[in-house]
């Protein structure tokens, strides 16, 4: 972790709000989210009364069994961010606002309940549940030794910047049906995007045109990829809905994955029980998988539900319209569950790394599939890769939402590059149309406006 030192307590930047109540944004929820957690969880229990961006009031629910409580039931626990109550007492927050992302609704699934919400979860669910585990599996592995080839033969990676920031949207651009020319530039147009870099804005505008000129090519010719199914659905989504949620699961699927696979990573190169189990043949990858959605999840916190009534939970008195925030790393190593956390958890799905309830991560067993595969693939080809660096000297930079390693240096013994077997080919989306009967439009007014929120969604600020 960061080793910067915390401000004094009454800097601006210190944990401690004007009333005394825990920011969970600042330099020391950036620092170590997790021992923030336990500080709140020994103070309050289950369920904290905490500030946000803007010293705005919100609860962090900590408990294993509240945030399955908030999370499975809608009726009393909304995701529509209509429901807040500074919204409907006339507060703003504007789009610029480190939360304007999460509280303005959007006609999407993650901003929705009730009807509207099931007809648009069905279309993405049923879509993304097409794709044959096999057929991912075989793009994974050829994008993988693509990668790895790029620098087998140097003996040194790194292996966030090399590997598990790229391999995730290499993938997802054929799931979602666009041609290989995109791969790269999404590679780099998405994270920088989501960076909120300098160029961020024109990275925002490729993303959104880009699809746009996909979503209409498709119309034209479809494919055997999510945007062709989007398109075909019974719910029958608007063209803008259909770019939209190809949008989200793009931007969701490459954020979380390529977490996942790092975190993973790290695990392996760096925790005796692993390193020792997964040569000595007892612990599969999967089950290494498993135990880092326990102890790391891709996603910290879940920003925003919002109670449509007064109710109790852990204890603490909600108030209708109080805004809730899930905290799926708290909830892992909640004590009431996980007494021992040194222990492993082989073969225990219940964590709460995809959420749960009607709005569980809708693509967890692609990222799953990436990340398993993608891993398996890198220690086949590379079964001496060794960390250079200490564990400690490992830094993570984020926000309350997720924490990101920052880079994973490795050296192993050089190989020849393309030594490894060709990966069979993918089967997969149709051709893209070709120039002559691709149809071509020029780009949708104002893309920024589009759907600028998912962008910030991630944004480390």
């Amino acid at each position: 972790m960061s080793t910067t030192p915390l401000p004094p307590p009454g800097c601006p930047a210190h944990g401690l709000g004007p009333d005394g109540l825990q920011r969970l944004y600042g330099v020391e929820a950036e620092r170590d989210p997790m021992h923030l957690y336990e500080k709140l969880r020994a103070e309050h229990g289950a369920v904290a009364p905490v500030l946000v961006h803007g010293d705005l009031p919100a609860w962090l629910v900590l408990g294993h069994n509240e945030n399955l409580e908030v999370a499975r039931n809608s009726s009393r626990f909304a995701r529509d961010p209509r429901v807040w109550r500074a919204v409907q007492e006339g507060e703003v927050v504007p789009e610029e606002h480190a939360l304007g992302p999460l509280v303005t609704w959007w006609p999407v699934i993650n901003f929705n309940d009730g009807p509207v919400f099931e007809r648009l979860r069905s279309a993405v669910l049923e879509s993304l549940q097409r794709f044959d585990r096999r057929g991912i599996r075989r793009y994974v592995m050829r994008f993988a030794h693509q990668l790895i080839d790029e620098f087998v033969a140097t003996g040194r990676a790194d292996l966030v910047a090399e590997f598990s920031t790229q391999l995730p949207m290499l993938v997802m651009t054929q799931l979602i049906g666009a041609p290989d020319e995109h791969g790269p530039k999404l590679v780099r147009a998405v994270p920088d995007m989501l960076e909120g870099s300098d160029t961020a804005l024109a990275s925002d505008e490729y993303v959104t045109t880009m699809l746009y000129q996909l979503v209409e090519n498709k119309k034209a010719a479809r494919g055997h990829d999510l945007t062709s199914w989007l398109l075909d659905h019974p719910a029958e989504l608007t063209d803008v809905e259909v770019l939209a949620h190809v949008r989200v699961v793009l931007v969701a699927a490459y954020a979380t994955t390529a977490n996942l696979i790092a975190n993973t990573l790290r695990m392996v190169l760096t925790d005796p029980r692993f390193r020792a189990n997964l040569s000595g043949g007892r612990m599969t990858l999967p089950d290494a998988l498993e135990q880092v959605l326990w102890d790391q999840p891709p996603i910290n916190t879940v920003l925003g539900r919002w109670a449509t009534a007064d109710t109790v939970l852990g204890g603490q008195e909600i108030k209708r319209g109080d805004m809730l925030l899930l905290s799926l790393a708290a909830g892992n190593v909640d004590p009431e569950i996980r007494p021992d956390l040194s222990q492993s958890v082989h073969g225990n799905r219940s964590h709460l790394a995809f959420s749960a309830g009607a709005h569980e991560c809708p693509g967890q067993d692609i990222g799953r599939a990436i990340a398993d595969t993608g891993i398996e693939v890198l220690l086949a080809r590379l079964p001496d890769i060794e960390l250079t660096v200490d564990d400690s000297e490992l830094s993570r930079r984020g926000t309350l939402m997720s924490q990101q390693l920052v880079e994973l240096p490795v050296a192993f013994t050089p190989k020849r590059a393309g030594a490894a077997p060709a990966a069979p080919p993918a089967p997969g989306p149709m051709p893209f149309p070709t120039p002559a009967t691709a149809v071509h439009v020029a780009p949708p007014p104002r893309t920024r406006q589009l759907w600028p929120w998912l962008g910030r969604l991630f944004r480390r600020r």
